[in-house]
């Protein structure tokens, strides 16, 4: 992976303090009124601290539960850990070179796709359209928007 994406200190200072609180204090935004839980146009979803590939709008979801949900991570872009806050035991999913808190990976997605659901915080991350990715410097991504719908 490119040693473009990284943490640096520009990035964490032009965050909200909603992402700052979810991103570096492994918080959690509110269900159904953050902004991507809903949000189906074409695109790449990227780590709002290091711009790493993180999900595609390919393999996104409605699965009821509030946020952004996603069968499968577009690159290998992810770190699991184990998680035993609140008094339960979840898999944390942090990205690999920000070391960003994204949210939790579960076992309930659908069946017919990979069986997960990554269920994501919107303040994690920055949407990329897929008309945009060339001149956002993700252009090795515009092919899975020209060849799948």
């Amino acid at each position: 992976m490119p040693q473009k994406y990284r943490k640096t200190p520009e990035a964490l200072a032009a965050l909200t303090d909603e992402q700052r609180r979810v991103t570096q204090e492994n918080g959690t935004e509110r269900p159904f009124s953050n902004a991507f839980h809903d949000h189906t146009a074409a695109g790449l979803y990227v780590d709002i601290v290091s711009g790493e590939p993180l999900f595609s709008s390919l393999d996104k979801f409605d699965s009821g539960c509030g946020w952004p949900s996603f069968s499968r991570p577009v690159e290998l872009n992810i770190v699991e850990k184990k998680d035993t806050s609140h008094g339960l035991v979840r898999t944390e999913v942090r990205s690999k070179h920000a070391d960003s808190h994204l949210g939790h990976v579960f076992t309930d997605g659908p069946e017919h796709l990979t069986g997960l659901r990554y269920c994501i915080n919107s303040a994690a991350l920055r949407f990329i359209p897929a008309d945009k990715l060339e001149e956002e410097g993700y252009g090795e991504y515009a092919h899975l928007f020209t060849t799948r719908e």
